[in-house]
Formats: structure tokens, sequence, C-alpha cells
């Protein structure tokens, strides 16, 4: 499927052609680069539970992920221990899979030990390296769902200490922050400044 007219006639990705939280998200952050740690690890948390689940669960929950995960700060949720993950848990607000919250805390600490790693930057920079080719779909059957470079950056941030990164959701992260372009050719969005590669910048 291409892009997808809405009822105010601009051309969208299909996903985001309704009007709603999706649409919002599709025109205003899908695809743009994003600023700090704490921005970074947020959005490899919200994969990482969206994982089996849709975009929109998780969008709806959003709010309720950045309190509980205060601010996505990766220090303070680094030191979270058994209490807090059961008080996650038992919080209905949000998606409660034991592994995916014992991940976002295990995820937490790896990023807090990048700083000290020598060899990158933090969190951004590693991601950052794993920027992939730049990439034009026409339609949903085009759109990758891996690409050798999200299957790369799977790997590095396993070997690092990192869970429930795998290159699906890897490459959706990519995408979500801007490492390329994910918008449909035709789509309004494509190529729109602040978007992809060109708009890195801004981050």
């Amino acid at each position: 499927m291409g892009p997808v007219h809405g009822d105010d006639g601009v051309a969208r990705c299909p996903w985001g052609a309704a009007p709603g939280a999706l649409r919002t998200y599709h025109d205003e952050e899908w695809g743009r680069p994003v600023d700090g740690e704490s921005a970074h690890l947020e959005r490899l948390t919200l994969e990482a539970f969206q994982s089996g689940l849709s975009w929109a669960t998780i969008l709806a929950k959003r709010e309720a992920f950045r309190e509980v995960f205060l601010g996505f700060d990766a220090d303070r949720v680094a030191a979270f221990g058994p209490d807090d993950e059961a008080r996650l848990l038992g919080d209905a607000r949000i998606v409660r899979n034991r592994a995916k919250v014992a991940a976002a805390v295990t995820n937490a600490r790896a990023t807090v030990a990048l700083r000290s790693a020598g060899d990158v930057a933090g969190l951004a920079d590693l991601l950052h390296r794993f920027a992939p080719a730049e990439h034009a779909p026409v339609d949903t059957d085009t759109m990758p769902t891996t690409t050798p470079e999200s299957v790369a950056l799977s790997k590095e941030l396993k070997r690092r200490g990192f869970a429930f990164v795998g290159p699906t959701t890897m490459h959706a992260l990519m995408e979500a922050i801007g490492l390329v372009d994910p918008h449909l050719v035709g789509c309004h969005r494509r190529g729109a400044p602040g978007i992809g590669p060109a708009g890195r910048s801004r981050a």
C-alpha cells in the first residue's frame, strides 16, 4: 500500500492517515532526530515494550511510562531494585511484562556504563554510528523491517549488555529517531525539514 490521503487531503504513510494520536506522532515525531541521552533511552525502551504490540498501545501509555521510569533518567532507572520492578509490574497504566520491565532497568545500567566505555561518547553516539543507508520505499511492501545495520547494532548492543534489542526492534528505533527518513515516497513528511539524517543537526 502506498501513501493514503486523509480526511484533510494530505498524503501520509497508511498507518498515520486517520485522525488521532498516530497521525500526530507520524507528522510531528516519526523520523525526527532526538536530543540527549534520556530521549534516546526513552525511544529504545518504548520500542522494546512495543514488541508484539501495536504502537498505538504504547502511545496511549507513553505519559505513564515517562512517569514510572522517571523521565528515562538513566542513573535513576539504573538504581531500580526488585521492589521497584514489582511496583512497575503492578501498575496497570503501563505494559506489565516482566521481561520487558527487567530489560528497561538492564538497559539503563548499560547506558550508564557506556559513558565510561572509552570508545563511544554514550548511547546517542553509539546508535548514530549504525545509521543505515538511505532508502526510499514507495509502498509498505518495500519498507524494510531489518537492515544489515540494524542487525549489526543489535549485536553490538547485546555485546554491551543491552536486552530486548533485536534487529527488527532496532530498525524501528532507527526510523523513530531519524537515523533514516522512514516516510514513503509521496508522504508529505518525506524529505521534510528536520526529518531523517538531514535533520540530525537539530539533535
